[in-house]
Protein backbone atom coordinates (compact mmCIF):
# COMPACT_ATOMS: atom_id res chain seq x y z
CA UNK A 1 0.00 0.00 0.00
CA UNK A 2 2.92 2.38 0.44
CA UNK A 3 3.72 2.02 -2.95
CA UNK A 4 0.53 4.27 -3.92
CA UNK A 5 1.14 6.98 -1.18
CA UNK A 6 2.23 9.52 -4.43
CA UNK A 7 -1.74 9.64 -5.14
CA UNK A 8 -2.99 12.71 -3.38
CA UNK A 9 0.88 14.48 -4.65
CA UNK A 10 -0.53 13.19 -8.38
CA UNK A 11 -3.89 14.35 -8.21
CA UNK A 12 -2.71 17.98 -7.35
CA UNK A 13 -0.09 18.00 -9.84
CA UNK A 14 -3.24 16.96 -12.26
CA UNK A 15 -5.39 19.48 -10.58
CA UNK A 16 -2.08 22.21 -12.37
CA UNK A 17 -2.20 19.86 -16.02
CA UNK A 18 -6.45 20.47 -16.37
CA UNK A 19 -5.26 24.36 -15.34
CA UNK A 20 -2.66 24.70 -18.03
CA UNK A 21 -4.67 22.75 -20.21
CA UNK A 22 -7.79 25.06 -20.17
CA UNK A 23 -6.04 28.17 -19.79
CA UNK A 24 -4.08 27.48 -23.42
CA UNK A 25 -7.43 26.21 -24.47
CA UNK A 26 -9.14 29.38 -23.15
CA UNK A 27 -6.55 31.72 -24.51
CA UNK A 28 -5.55 29.97 -28.24
CA UNK A 29 -8.69 29.56 -29.74
CA UNK A 30 -9.63 33.13 -29.97
CA UNK A 31 -5.93 33.98 -30.72
CA UNK A 32 -6.50 31.31 -33.48
CA UNK A 33 -8.53 33.84 -35.35
CA UNK A 34 -6.68 37.30 -34.90
CA UNK A 35 -3.65 35.18 -35.82
CA UNK A 36 -6.03 34.02 -39.07
CA UNK A 37 -6.85 37.38 -39.53
CA UNK A 38 -3.39 38.42 -39.91
CA UNK A 39 -2.59 35.45 -41.97
CA UNK A 40 -5.33 36.82 -44.66
CA UNK A 41 -4.99 40.51 -44.82
CA UNK A 42 -3.98 42.05 -47.66
CA UNK A 43 -1.37 44.68 -46.40
CA UNK A 44 1.37 42.44 -46.64
CA UNK A 45 4.04 43.34 -44.55
CA UNK A 46 1.91 42.33 -41.66
CA UNK A 47 0.88 39.18 -43.54
CA UNK A 48 4.55 38.02 -43.89
CA UNK A 49 5.56 38.76 -40.41
CA UNK A 50 2.36 36.44 -39.27
CA UNK A 51 3.53 33.49 -41.76
CA UNK A 52 6.99 33.64 -40.58
CA UNK A 53 5.48 33.66 -36.99
CA UNK A 54 3.48 30.82 -38.11
CA UNK A 55 6.40 28.77 -39.54
CA UNK A 56 8.23 29.44 -36.42
CA UNK A 57 5.88 27.91 -34.31
CA UNK A 58 5.43 24.96 -36.51
CA UNK A 59 9.02 24.59 -37.63
CA UNK A 60 10.23 24.34 -34.11
CA UNK A 61 9.95 22.10 -30.63
CA UNK A 62 7.03 23.11 -28.53
CA UNK A 63 9.72 22.04 -25.63
CA UNK A 64 12.55 24.46 -27.01
CA UNK A 65 9.23 27.12 -27.34
CA UNK A 66 8.92 26.89 -23.82
CA UNK A 67 12.78 27.38 -23.21
CA UNK A 68 12.77 30.44 -24.83
CA UNK A 69 9.81 32.06 -22.94
CA UNK A 70 11.15 31.00 -19.93
CA UNK A 71 15.01 31.99 -19.69
CA UNK A 72 14.54 34.47 -22.54
CA UNK A 73 13.57 37.66 -20.72
CA UNK A 74 16.80 36.77 -18.29
CA UNK A 75 19.06 36.47 -20.85
CA UNK A 76 17.76 38.96 -23.29
CA UNK A 77 16.69 41.99 -20.67
CA UNK A 78 18.47 40.51 -17.24
CA UNK A 79 14.86 40.55 -16.00
CA UNK A 80 15.00 38.08 -12.97
CA UNK A 81 12.69 35.03 -12.60
CA UNK A 82 10.46 34.47 -10.41
CA UNK A 83 9.29 30.97 -8.53
CA UNK A 84 6.29 31.29 -10.15
CA UNK A 85 6.77 32.83 -13.80
CA UNK A 86 7.42 28.54 -14.75
CA UNK A 87 3.60 28.23 -15.13
CA UNK A 88 3.49 31.94 -16.61
CA UNK A 89 5.90 31.28 -19.31
CA UNK A 90 3.69 27.85 -19.90
CA UNK A 91 0.77 29.58 -20.33
CA UNK A 92 2.26 31.87 -23.03
CA UNK A 93 4.40 28.92 -24.41
CA UNK A 94 1.31 26.94 -24.89
CA UNK A 95 -1.19 29.66 -26.34
CA UNK A 96 1.02 31.33 -29.00
CA UNK A 97 1.92 27.95 -30.22
CA UNK A 98 -1.34 26.05 -30.41
CA UNK A 99 -2.63 29.17 -31.63
CA UNK A 100 -0.74 29.09 -34.97
CA UNK A 101 -1.86 25.68 -35.21
CA UNK A 102 -5.66 26.47 -34.80
CA UNK A 103 -5.18 29.56 -37.73
CA UNK A 104 -3.82 27.51 -39.97
CA UNK A 105 -7.26 24.93 -39.46
CA UNK A 106 -9.71 28.65 -39.14
CA UNK A 107 -7.91 29.16 -42.58
CA UNK A 108 -8.68 25.57 -44.33
CA UNK A 109 -12.37 25.94 -42.77
CA UNK A 110 -13.05 29.38 -44.16
CA UNK A 111 -11.54 28.52 -47.61
CA UNK A 112 -14.08 25.37 -47.63
CA UNK A 113 -16.64 27.72 -47.65
CA UNK A 114 -18.49 28.30 -50.70
CA UNK A 115 -17.64 32.00 -52.41
CA UNK A 116 -21.60 32.10 -53.90
CA UNK A 117 -22.72 31.87 -50.32
CA UNK A 118 -20.68 35.10 -49.30
CA UNK A 119 -22.49 37.07 -52.77
CA UNK A 120 -25.67 36.15 -51.82
CA UNK A 121 -25.05 37.04 -48.18
CA UNK A 122 -24.41 40.76 -49.91
CA UNK A 123 -27.01 40.70 -52.27
CA UNK A 124 -29.47 40.16 -49.47
CA UNK A 125 -28.01 43.58 -47.78
CA UNK A 126 -25.61 41.81 -45.05
CA UNK A 127 -22.52 43.68 -44.14
CA UNK A 128 -19.11 42.18 -44.33
CA UNK A 129 -19.52 41.54 -40.27
CA UNK A 130 -23.11 40.40 -39.96
CA UNK A 131 -21.85 37.97 -43.09
CA UNK A 132 -18.61 36.70 -40.88
CA UNK A 133 -20.44 36.44 -37.71
CA UNK A 134 -23.47 34.63 -39.21
CA UNK A 135 -22.62 32.62 -42.02
CA UNK A 136 -19.03 31.85 -42.21
CA UNK A 137 -17.91 31.50 -38.82
CA UNK A 138 -20.87 29.57 -37.58
CA UNK A 139 -19.43 27.06 -40.79
CA UNK A 140 -16.17 27.09 -40.34
CA UNK A 141 -16.46 26.29 -36.71
CA UNK A 142 -18.43 23.16 -38.05
CA UNK A 143 -16.04 22.20 -40.86
CA UNK A 144 -12.77 22.26 -38.70
CA UNK A 145 -14.15 20.98 -35.39
CA UNK A 146 -12.85 17.37 -36.05
CA UNK A 147 -9.45 18.81 -36.51
CA UNK A 148 -9.74 21.00 -33.36
CA UNK A 149 -10.78 17.97 -31.44
CA UNK A 150 -7.68 16.31 -32.57
CA UNK A 151 -5.34 19.65 -31.51
CA UNK A 152 -7.12 19.74 -28.34
CA UNK A 153 -6.51 15.61 -27.72
CA UNK A 154 -3.05 16.66 -28.54
CA UNK A 155 -2.71 19.52 -25.65
CA UNK A 156 -3.69 17.38 -22.89
CA UNK A 157 -0.19 14.75 -23.32
CA UNK A 158 1.85 18.19 -24.21
CA UNK A 159 1.12 19.15 -21.35
CA UNK A 160 3.75 17.14 -19.73
CA UNK A 161 6.45 19.21 -21.76
CA UNK A 162 6.18 21.77 -19.39
CA UNK A 163 8.02 19.81 -16.87
CA UNK A 164 11.56 21.00 -18.64
CA UNK A 165 10.76 24.80 -17.25
CA UNK A 166 10.23 23.26 -13.89
CA UNK A 167 6.61 23.40 -13.69
CA UNK A 168 5.10 20.57 -11.43
CA UNK A 169 2.37 19.20 -13.43
CA UNK A 170 1.35 15.37 -12.97
CA UNK A 171 3.70 13.85 -15.45
CA UNK A 172 6.87 15.85 -13.45
CA UNK A 173 5.18 14.78 -10.35
CA UNK A 174 5.43 11.01 -11.16
CA UNK A 175 8.86 11.20 -12.98
CA UNK A 176 10.09 12.33 -9.15
CA UNK A 177 8.64 9.41 -7.34
CA UNK A 178 9.15 6.96 -10.10
CA UNK A 179 12.94 8.11 -9.60
CA UNK A 180 13.12 7.79 -5.58
CA UNK A 181 11.09 4.47 -5.44
CA UNK A 182 12.43 2.64 -8.14
CA UNK A 183 9.16 1.70 -8.85
CA UNK A 184 7.12 1.84 -12.07
CA UNK A 185 3.76 2.83 -10.73
CA UNK A 186 3.74 6.75 -10.46
CA UNK A 187 4.41 5.79 -14.37
CA UNK A 188 1.07 3.56 -14.39
CA UNK A 189 -1.41 6.01 -12.75
CA UNK A 190 -0.19 8.84 -14.51
CA UNK A 191 -0.61 7.13 -18.20
CA UNK A 192 -4.41 6.39 -16.03
CA UNK A 193 -4.78 10.03 -15.33
CA UNK A 194 -3.75 11.03 -18.97
CA UNK A 195 -6.08 8.22 -20.62
CA UNK A 196 -9.20 9.08 -18.75
CA UNK A 197 -8.62 13.00 -18.92
CA UNK A 198 -7.93 12.39 -23.01
CA UNK A 199 -11.40 10.20 -22.81
CA UNK A 200 -13.57 13.07 -21.50
CA UNK A 201 -12.21 15.50 -23.61
CA UNK A 202 -12.57 13.22 -26.96
CA UNK A 203 -16.71 12.07 -25.62
CA UNK A 204 -17.04 16.03 -25.09
CA UNK A 205 -16.09 17.09 -27.98
CA UNK A 206 -17.63 14.40 -30.12
CA UNK A 207 -21.02 15.37 -28.51
CA UNK A 208 -20.22 18.89 -29.25
CA UNK A 209 -19.42 17.48 -33.05
CA UNK A 210 -22.86 15.96 -33.56
CA UNK A 211 -24.62 19.02 -31.97
CA UNK A 212 -23.36 21.36 -34.23
CA UNK A 213 -23.81 18.87 -37.33
CA UNK A 214 -27.46 19.46 -36.67
CA UNK A 215 -27.20 22.54 -37.79
CA UNK A 216 -26.70 22.51 -41.63
CA UNK A 217 -26.66 25.75 -43.93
Amino acid sequence: MNEWTFLPELTLGFGRTVILFALTLILSLPLGLLVYAGRVVPFKPLNWIVQFYISIMRGTPLMLQLMVVYFGPYYLFKVPISASYNFWAAIIAFSVNYAAYFAEIYRGGFQAIPQGQTEAAFVLGYSQQRTFYTIKLPQMFRTVLPSITNEVITLVKDTSLAQVISFLEMFSIAREYASTTASMAPFVAAGIFYYVFNMVVAVTMNKLEKRVSKYQI
